[in-house]
Order: C-alpha cells, then structure tokens, then sequence
C-alpha cells in the first residue's frame, strides 16, 4: 500500500485526472509506436477502471468508437460503449460481435489479467488464457494490417504465444513500459500488422 501511494504515475494520475496509473503505460507505448489514430475502431478488453479508453478517447479526438469490456462495472465515460460481463463466456462474446455489427476493427487493446489466487501455475495458466482468447477476438476482428497490444507474463506459455502472434502478424514486438513496476513479470506484446 505504502508502495501504491509514493507511487509517481499514481500522482501523476490523480493530477491528470485518469483513473489508473496504467494510462501511462498505453500513452507510452502509444507514443512509440503511434497506435491510435482519429477514426479507428478500438476494442479494450479488460478496460476497467477505464484509464487505457480515457487515452483512446483523447486520441481519438472526437472520431472514432471505443468499445470496453469487462467484468467489473467502470463508471461511465462519454463516448465509450461498454459491456459488463465475462470475456471467456459465449454470450458475452457474441454481445460484443453484435455491438461490432460485422465491421471489422483497426486495434485491440487488452490489459486484462485474471482474479489471482497466488498460485503461481493456475495464475500464469488463467493469464495465458485471457491473452489466447484475446488473440482470438483479434484474428476474428482485426482489419488486415490492424494491430493488437495484449499484457502478458513472462513464464510458461510465453514463448508459444510470441511464436503465434509470429505467424499472425508480419511484426512482433515487446515492450516494458517504464509505469510498469519492474519487479512486475508482465511485459506487453505488440502484434503489427496483422496478415490478411
């Protein structure tokens, strides 16, 4: 706790008014590797407490969709639909695709991670799980050349799921954003240009 309240991009989120220190891992990312632009469709998986579609919005600017999913509530934010309820189930898949109307999307972002039990092998399988699913949703959905941006933990199942974001786009990249805690195993895998 002591940790979370000195924490810098904690400060800096209650100053900026964003609603997670995660924001500056997206605004980081994004800055690289300039993945958000005016009039995309943007899909957020895992999007509570809502502080990566606060980013999408902006820049956005006025043009574009965001749709969030997750199974905690978020408070509301202007412009992002949102649905309450778990990715891993059918139906909550299916009410996504519906929202999507068959229109194809430009990114999807997911931040997701599942509840944790603290043990380390039913969590890093849960973990690998949510990003499989994710990356499924992604070769359904994602324009050809649209790109995806999944959390991930480095440990078993790492390396099958770089090695298949591999053959699904035509580049792979990780990135370790400086607001993510260092003795933190997660790392974000960057899918670019998804083959089509």
């Amino acid at each position: 706790m002591h940790e979370h309240v000195n924490d810098e991009y904690v400060k800096r989120a209650q100053k900026d008014g964003y609603r997670a220190r995660a924001a500056y891992k997206l605004i980081e990312i994004d800055d690289k590797d300039k993945l958000i632009k005016s009039g995309m469709t943007v899909v957020d998986l895992g999007c509570a407490p809502g502080s990566w579609a606060q980013v999408v919005k902006q820049r956005l600017k006025g043009n574009g969709r965001i749709i969030g999913l997750d199974l905690l509530e978020i408070d509301p934010i202007a412009g992002v639909e949102f649905i309450q309820g778990d990715f891993r189930e059918e139906s909550i898949l299916r009410l996504l695709e519906e929202k999507l109307n068959n229109k194809p999307v430009d990114l999807v972002i997911a931040d997701m991670a599942p509840n944790i039990s603290g043990v380390k092998d039913a969590d890093q399988a849960g973990a690998t799980y949510l990003t499989e699913l994710a990356l499924e949703f992604s070769n359904d959905w994602l324009k050809p050349k649209g790109n995806f941006l999944v959390k991930v933990f480095i440990g078993s199942g790492f390396d099958d799921i770089v090695k298949r974001m591999r053959s699904e786009f035509d580049k792979v990249v990780t990135r370790k954003p400086k607001a993510s805690r260092g003795r933190s195993s997660e790392v974000y895998l960057l899918g670019l240009g998804r083959k089509g």
